[in-house]
C-alpha cells in the first residue's frame, strides 16, 4: 500500500507484525495431604474437564509431582492460579497451583 506525497515523493505504509502474547502453562504440584477427589474437583470446576481427563491429570501430578491443567495467556493463567489457591486453602488443603511460561 503506497500513498503519494505532496512533493513526489513515496511512502510506504509498514504494517507491524505483532507477536501473539506468550502462553503460560497452569500447573499443579504433588503434595503429600490433598485427597486425590478434591484435585479431581478442581480441574473439573477450574478447567472444564470431564472425570476422566480429570482423573488422568490427578494421576500424573500423583506420579510424575506436576500435572499441566492447561494453557492460557498471562492474565487469565494467574487468574486461575489465584482461584485454585483460595478454593484449597478455603477447603483447608495444600494443593499448590504455579504458572510458568510455555
Amino acid at each position: 500500500m503506497a500513498k503519494q506525497h505532496q512533493e513526489g515523493s513515496l511512502l510506504e505504509a509498514k504494517r507491524s507484525k505483532l507477536a501473539p502474547p506468550p502462553l503460560y502453562k497452569v500447573l499443579l504440584l504433588n503434595d503429600d495431604f490433598t485427597p486425590m477427589d478434591f484435585v479431581i474437583l478442581v480441574l473439573q470446576k477450574f478447567f472444564a474437564m470431564d472425570r476422566e481427563q480429570a482423573t488422568r491429570i490427578m494421576l500424573k501430578v500423583h506420579t510424575e509431582g506436576r500435572g499441566i491443567c492447561g494453557v492460557y495467556p498471562r492474565d487469565v493463567a494467574a487468574t486461575k492460579v489465584e482461584q485454585v489457591t483460595a478454593f484449597a486453602r478455603d477447603n483447608q488443603h495444600p494443593l499448590a497451583c504455579v504458572m510458568e511460561e510455555n
